[in-house]
């Protein structure tokens, strides 16, 4: 079996757009940089989880679910896009969110991305502090069972092996986009948080056989050598799925510490400022929690000149801007 052979659901709008972003090349001076539209992808406002859930739903599907559960913060993009796509297929959806960031204003604990898990039908269980997301699941499936549905259960961003293919896919269509313009990108840079789209990226460059750094800017907690070593292990157990005979590379894990600031989700300086240049200079709107803290990333690295003025750098927008709205305090001069 090849990897296209593999089951596949498709929802995203694919391929996403690649494109360059001129003015804020004028403006920083420095290398080429080229965004991959992956905020594009079409399901319920887009984001990277989409191609995750192409094959995740796909499995489920396989298995006979008819019910799927999935986990994540109160404002998680990725439950947003599960909701989507089970409401597209036909399919129960719980979603199991945690309180992981102190904001309680009334926007933020209603509106965004829960106001739009609502409208897609999920039923959301909000977990209180200190309460355990397995006991939650538990009931819920068994409640599932009760009524005759079998459940599915989706980890927390879909950064399993099986999601992860949807960025061995990603991958192999930038390849095809990079060698249709000419470009031979020194670094893919985006915002790394449960690590299964920088696994994904990772395989599928290896699969076409390039070199291609990719840096993931650590947005989730502080402990970068855990989530490194755990990017690693799932990009080894992706290729042993799809490629036997091919390695992970050594030593091409890359994470990089220092636009994380209090925690994950909570606003930086930092972040705000990689938000407001993007939308005042290409009418990009990014998200304060992954894309706007990896631009704050990229940024920080042309500023210090770790890259050439004639390197070509594709910084991936995961998505998030759905959520935008509810951090409205975080941008009080904008």
């Amino acid at each position: 079996m090849t990897f296209d052979d593999l089951p596949r659901i498709a929802l995203a709008h694919a391929p996403t757009a690649l494109e360059a972003l001129g003015s804020l090349r004028e403006h920083l001076g420095g290398p080429r940089v080229w965004i991959k539209r992956d905020d594009c992808t079409g399901l319920a406002g887009g984001g990277n989880k989409t191609r995750k859930l192409e094959y995740l739903i796909a499995e489920a599907e396989a298995e006979g679910a008819d019910a799927v559960v999935t986990f994540g913060a109160l404002q998680s993009n990725h439950a947003r896009q599960t909701a989507a796509a089970c409401a597209r297929r036909g399919l129960a959806c719980d979603l199991i969110l945690v309180p992981a960031v102190p904001r309680d204003s009334d926007g933020y604990l209603t509106g965004g991305n829960l106001l739009l898990d609502r409208l897609l039908g999920a039923r959301v269980h909000r977990l209180q502090p200190g309460q355990a997301p397995a006991k939650v699941l538990e009931r819920v499936l068994a409640e599932h069972a009760a009524a005759g549905r079998r459940g599915y259960v989706i980890p927390t961003g879909g950064s399993n092996a099986t999601g992860a293919l949807g960025y061995v896919r990603a991958a192999r269509e930038l390849a095809i986009q990079c060698r249709e313009r000419g470009i031979y990108p020194a670094a893919v840079i985006h915002a790394t948080s449960t690590g299964g789209t920088q696994a994904g990226l990772l395989a599928g460059f290896r699969l076409e056989g390039l070199s291609t750094r990719v840096i993931g800017i650590n947005v989730y907690n502080d402990d970068s050598p855990a989530l490194a070593a755990r990017i690693e292990a799932l990009t080894a157990e992706v290729l042993s799925r799809i490629a036997p005979g091919i390695a992970p590379a050594a030593d091409a894990v890359e994470v990089l510490d220092g636009f994380l600031g209090e925690g994950y989700g909570i606003p930086t300086a930092a972040m705000v400022d990689a938000v407001g240049l993007l939308a005042s200079r290409e009418g990009l709107l990014l998200d304060p929690v992954y894309s706007g803290k990896a631009m704050a990333g990229l940024l920080a690295m042309v500023e210090r000149g770790a890259f050439v003025e004639d390197d070509d750098l594709i910084f991936l927008h995961t998505g998030g801007t759905p959520a935008l709205s509810v951090y409205a305090s975080a941008f009080p001069d904008h």
